[in-house]
């Protein structure tokens, strides 16, 4: 399986359009474009995590969490309203919020995974904590893909 994209490449600087745009940060907060194909032909729906691991909290930061995307949509463009099930993140709403590291913190790096699901409908309350949305995710993935963007401040 294999996520691509065209607003950055794997481990490049995520640019300003998908920074956050308040806690002195001042980006586009737009989501990326992103893209995914190879999956396995057993896959019956997607999900999308975007999670920050070096944020300075347990479990990291949760920037964006997308669930039961069919199995025909393998694209968002940047900054698309999404039709499908955008769940809790640590910002304490649904939908894309970009990087905001604390000044100084060094290199975070912001994962974007994508998962091919064996299920159609992830049976997820849209305010299920954000660690909590990706463990029952994880539990019905069937393959992954991941690219990294990295940002500072």
């Amino acid at each position: 399986m294999k996520i691509t994209s065209t607003s950055f490449k794997n481990m490049d600087t995520l640019p300003s359009a998908q920074v956050y745009c308040g806690h002195g940060c001042t980006g586009g907060n737009m989501s990326p474009d992103l893209s995914w194909e190879d999956y396995p032909v057993c896959t019956k729906s997607f999900a999308l995590v975007c999670h920050d691991p070096d944020a300075p909290k347990e479990n990291g930061w949760y920037h964006w969490l997308v669930i039961n995307i069919p199995k025909d949509v393998v694209h968002f463009t940047e900054g698309e309203n999404i039709k499908y099930m955008e769940t809790l993140t640590d910002f304490g709403k649904s939908g894309y919020d970009g990087a905001a590291p604390p000044v100084g913190h060094g290199i975070h790096h912001y994962n974007f995974t994508i998962y091919a699901l064996d299920i159609e409908k992830l049976e997820i309350d849209k305010n299920t904590p954000p660690k909590q949305a990706e463990d029952i995710i994880k539990s019905h993935s069937v393959d992954s893909a991941a690219i990294t963007a990295t940002y500072q401040r």
